[in-house]
């Protein structure tokens, strides 16, 4: 595991049972997939690098536009989906033919890989990364050097 990875991993691990609230990127007090996705960054790279403007549940599905992927493609390093490695941000498609709404960071790897995130009804949980999880992978990221 590469330093920052291992760096990316041990900082969402602290964020294990916040309570899922939409938009919100508190530690301990509530988030979002995205929210964890920030707190992240802030705790490894600084100020985050963009505002996020409100954002519904549906994340842009009835016009069909790949917000999520696009803000994700403009700040983090993209890698091919198969070069795994921790600490990676991952991005999932929930429904074939919808838009790519879900992310989630690499802890382990291998045989018995898995991923933290914050999803509805939950709190941030490290879940396996089974195979039904693995088919809605669509973008990998690295996160860059921390600042």
């Amino acid at each position: 595991m590469s330093d920052t990875g291992e760096k990316v991993v041990r900082v969402a691990r602290d964020w294990i049972g916040t309570p899922y609230r939409h938009q919100a990127s508190c530690r301990g007090g509530g988030t979002d997939c995205l929210g964890l996705v920030r707190g992240v960054w802030r705790d490894l790279c600084g100020d985050e690098p963009e505002p996020v403007p409100a954002y519904s549940m549906d994340w842009s599905e009835p016009a069909r536009i790949e917000t999520l992927w696009q803000a994700a493609d403009r700040v983090f390093l993209p890698k091919p989906v198969a070069e795994e490695a921790a600490g990676d941000l991952l991005l999932f498609r929930m429904r074939s033919g919808a838009v790519a709404k879900h992310l989630g960071i690499a802890g382990c790897t291998g045989a018995q890989a898995t991923f933290i995130h914050a999803f509805s009804g939950h709190a941030v949980v490290e879940s396996p990364l089974s195979a039904p999880w693995r088919r809605r992978i669509v973008a990998r990221f690295r996160f860059p050097q921390e600042g």
